[in-house]
């Protein structure tokens, strides 16, 4: 296909095409052309429901759709030639078609816009980033189900404000994880079903004359309906806004796991073993083994988010229907799609082979007091003590373990007694770690039986 000099498609209004400025500024092709796939699927559709409308021929519908398989043929292969000076992906395939088949492309324009294909384009490839986004969330999901599993008893510190608050179990920690990746995959389902309707047949905003079908178009391209306003079908870019938010929340949940690892895997902690393979070394330090993958996951956040913002910019002021600014819908939504599916594989492949420290968390969840809340507890049950009075006790029982270089359960009984003569050896059954977790079993608790319980359930969901 040879480049123009000037868009024919605009027709006699324009008696000289756009400047090199202006062409610059008002082409879409160098981003757009991802989309290719489905302009043709939708132009494919819209072909075949004007011939069953009586609208063209069979046999231009025949040509139609042979051309575009052809046309669709070289993009694939790269051998296509997209021209500038077509602005975008609607134009040069109408043109390469043209030339292909000759008349019977001009009639496939017939009862549509480009403001209804471009948003049924753009809709079509953002439902499909939408089951991408999907498929990923299930993997990484999984990948953490299986952390959880092996590790539903390994004790760890809980933390709050980075300190150490109270004993957990690695498996409620990464089942954390899950609940909010599932809330994201939940997101992730609950906007594709809301964006499911076809704008296909809206045509410029108001419409069309011609008898067309756009039940067929909308069955035809997998929407569950048409969209029921002309004016809101091509001036609704909510979808991509939507795709956008879950793409931020998701991705701000993977800048936190991010950074525990990060955390985690440092020297201080040495709480997990990063994989060589998500790990790079230093070019001047040889013992330095860095958590590269996690850190460029933190980073990533920064472009969803501002994906999302920006394009909540273009749209804000934008009255009814179509404006050029819309133009500015893509690009952001592409980088912010590309960027979330390689953060979701890359944190996939690091949590299905990180290795938890079994030792190490072992011995930080004993450290900090991490127990005393059991204590305090105890001191309710076991004494019917009111509970601030149990939580001052246990603030001064603490303090002694602190002055002296202990842990609470290092304290004798003689020692505990100094502070209230009610306390019985029995306390100590409540100071290790181990016990705590297990007394932890309330609903959504870190007792391994709930967490192992939560690990099932999560497994028939994704069943």
């Amino acid at each position: 296909m040879t480049d123009k000099t000037s868009n024919q498609m605009w027709g006699g209004r324009f008696a000289a095409g756009p400047d090199a400025i202006m062409e610059a500024i008002n082409a879409s092709i160098g981003f757009d052309q991802r989309m290719a796939a489905q302009d043709i699927a939708g132009s494919r559709a819209h072909a075949a429901m004007l011939a069953k409308a009586g609208i063209i021929t069979d046999s231009d519908a025949e040509a139609i759709r042979e051309g575009l398989l052809t046309v669709l043929s070289e993009i694939d292969s790269g051998s296509f030639n997209f021209s500038t000076a077509l602005e975008d992906i609607h134009m040069n395939v109408e043109a390469r078609l043209k030339e292909i088949i000759g008349e019977p492309a001009g009639r496939l324009h017939t009862g549509r816009s480009r403001n209804d294909q471009v948003a049924t384009d753009f809709k079509l490839w953002v439902r499909d980033q939408l089951d991408a986004t999907d498929g990923a969330l299930v993997a990484l999901i999984k990948a953490l189900l299986a952390q959880a599993e092996q590790g539903a008893d390994w004790v760890m510190p809980g933390f709050t404000h980075l300190q150490t608050a109270q004993p957990v179990t690695w498996g409620h920690h990464m089942m954390a994880y899950v609940e909010m990746f599932g809330r994201d995959l939940s997101r992730i389902r609950d906007a594709r079903k809301r964006m499911n309707e076809s704008p296909l047949g809206a045509a410029a905003l108001a419409g069309t004359s011609f008898p067309i079908d756009r039940d067929m178009t909308a069955e035809a391209l997998g929407f569950d309906r048409p969209a029921a306003n002309s004016l809101d079908a091509v001036a609704d870019r909510d979808f991509a806004l939507e795709f956008l938010g879950a793409a931020s929340i998701c991705a701000m949940h993977l800048s936190r796991l991010s950074e525990e690892l990060v955390i985690w895997s440092s020297a201080q902690f040495r709480f997990v073993t990063l994989s060589d393979r998500f790990s790079t070394g230093s070019s001047i330090m040889p013992q330095k083994k860095n958590p590269d993958a996690a850190e460029l996951i933190r980073a990533k956040v920064g472009r969803i988010f501002g994906a999302n913002t920006g394009l909540m910019m273009v749209m804000k002021g934008l009255p009814l229907t179509y404006s050029k600014d819309m133009q500015e819908d893509k690009e952001q939504v592409f980088d912010a799609a590309d960027n979330l599916m390689l953060a979701l594989a890359a944190m996939e492949g690091m949590v299905k082979d990180m290795t938890g420290n079994r030792e190490s968390l072992a011995a930080a969840a004993g450290s900090g007091f991490s127990t005393a809340t059991d204590l305090a507890d105890w001191c309710v049950r076991a004494l019917n003590m009111p509970f601030r009075d149990a939580h001052h006790v246990t603030g001064s029982l603490v303090a002694m373990a602190e002055s002296r270089g202990c842990d609470l359960p290092d304290l004798s009984l003689e020692d505990m007694q100094s502070v209230h003569c009610d306390i019985t050896d029995d306390v100590f059954s409540v100071l290790t770690v181990e016990n705590s977790v297990a007394s932890r079993t309330s609903y959504g608790g870190t007792a391994p039986s709930q967490v192992r319980s939560q690990i099932a359930r999560w497994k028939d969901i994704l069943a």
